[in-house]
């Protein structure tokens, strides 16, 4: 079931209809059934490997907080990271390796049988298993207690706003939450109805309105020339951006009215300075998961510069085989580990001739904002080809600047209208940036409700009502 379609908007009356009536574990129940009914709507058959996995991690979970002996304990921990490893391997990835494997020996002179299983992949299925694991492992760290309570723990990792894409809400953030009732606030509602607000006009009125325009360039950039090239992978940058941080905006928005803290996902990374700083800012529960249970279980900057440089890169190549079965995710993903490590090699002498150049930190600012969305639009190149030899054409066909002209560049008032709503939306990020000691302004319910108001406007006024997947969803 998408946030942008109709089943949704009569699903989510009724749902909340019965999660405001009940208290204790008959909402709990709600919740689950709700999740449940949430989730069958795109797939039903897929509920069994969603219960199986809970069902998992929850009875592992428990032996290893009760099991004295590390030796078993780590047993344990292996047993539970290689069945949610292997469900991700089996139904993302395994037709992947498969081919990937036949193309080898194809090169090598050797003539393989390849056949390919027509495996269905479950929606969710990335974002979930990275929520159960992390939960065991914290139970492995002995950093979070188990949960007991079977319905509670189904719940926590079925919820329906972050179940699908996102973001990936730890065991230490939710499941306390779900162990008390939370009475509705209108407070809390008002301002969980701006980020559904401002989660829609992203999604709907920008993502969706740009879409289009990036399939076609993508598609048949032979057709295009370096302008229209160019500005279709700027386009994609913010197609990306709005479509993912619009759901994650919705998802954090329905708990917050439900009476949840989600925290943040997106933190305005385009005004990154430096990729460490934009990998705090971009999918934030993806990013510091990453950290906590890939970078610092290699080492992470322990044993030395050239182990911390290995750490980044393997850790890199691993998120961009998260996205998904392409070698064109491991190159988006090996590029970002190059700029990291390059970024600790060159980012003190930078900082040193700055400052003998005395250059103003305002100009400096700017420099590196720049360089940094513009080294991450190359990247997303390779993130949104389907293959190296389009992204090739692509990047080939941008760099033939040669007789391109402006004039040339097809559906210039689509491309004007999105230009000019992205224009809106970073000019409401660059201002809410603080100065230091600064307090953020506290707008009364009204206000809140006014805004709610103007995104609903947008929307209907701008909006593309295609009914578009998340982008998100495929991963």
């Amino acid at each position: 079931m998408l946030f942008n379609s109709l089943p949704f908007l009569a699903f989510l009356p009724i749902f909340m209809t019965f999660y405001w009536s009940t208290s204790g574990r008959a909402r709990l129940w709600v919740m689950l059934v709700g999740s449940l009914v949430f989730y069958a709507w795109w797939d039903w058959r897929f509920l069994f490997l969603l219960l199986f996995s809970s069902l998992v991690d929850y009875s592992l979970g428990i032996l290893l907080e009760n099991e004295p002996e590390e030796a078993m304990r780590r047993r344990l921990i292996v047993i539970s990271v290689a069945i949610n490893l292997g469900l991700l391997g089996f139904f993302k990835y395994f037709n992947f390796f498969v081919q990937s494997t036949a193309d080898v020996s194809t090169a090598l002179g050797l003539h393989p049988t390849y056949n390919a299983l027509k495996i269905v992949l479950p929606v969710g299925i990335s974002f979930y298993v990275f929520k159960t694991m992390s939960y065991t492992i914290d139970v492995y760290r002995r950093t979070q207690k188990a949960e007991r309570d079977l319905l509670r723990f189904t719940t926590f990792v079925v919820f329906f706003p972050e179940l699908v894409a996102g973001p990936i809400v730890r065991a230490s953030r939710l499941l306390p939450q779900l162990a008390r009732d939370h009475p509705f606030s209108y407070e809390r509602m008002v301002s969980g109805l701006t980020l559904v607000a401002s989660g829609y006009v992203r999604k709907v009125a920008i993502a969706d309105s740009i879409a289009p325009l990036v399939d076609i360039r993508f598609a048949h950039p032979e057709a295009h020339n370096a302008w229209s090239l160019l500005i279709g992978v700027y386009l994609y940058a913010f197609q990306i951006y709005c479509d993912f941080s619009g759901y994650s905006n919705i998802a954090i928005g329905l708990a917050r009215i439900l009476g949840f803290d989600f925290g943040i996902n997106f933190d305005r990374p385009y005004f990154s300075r430096s990729f460490g700083e934009f990998w705090t800012r971009w999918h934030i529960s993806l990013s510091s998961w990453l950290r906590d249970y890939l970078y610092i279980s290699l080492g992470g900057n322990r044993g030395g510069t050239w182990r911390t440089y290995r750490n980044l890169m393997v850790t890199m190549l691993l998120g961009g085989l998260w996205h998904g079965a392409s070698w064109t995710f491991v190159a988006w993903g090996g590029l970002h580990g190059l700029y990291l490590v390059t970024q600790r090699l060159i980012g003190p002498a930078y900082q040193r001739v700055i400052r003998v150049l005395r250059v103003p930190s305002v100009v400096s600012n700017a420099f590196l904002m720049l360089l940094v969305f513009h080294l991450t639009c190359f990247g997303w190149v390779f993130f949104r080809a389907h293959s190296f030899s389009n992204a090739f054409d692509v990047l080939w066909g941008i760099a033939a600047i040669r007789g391109a002209r402006l004039a040339d560049v097809d559906n210039k008032w689509r491309i004007l209208k999105c230009a000019v709503l992205i224009a809106v939306m970073l000019g409401f990020e660059a201002t809410s940036f603080l100065r230091k000691g600064q307090r953020a302004p506290e707008f009364s319910p009204a206000w809140r409700l006014a805004f709610v108001a103007a995104c609903a406007w947008v929307v209907l006024l701008f909006g593309t009502f295609s009914g578009n997947n998340f982008i998100y969803f495929q991963f």
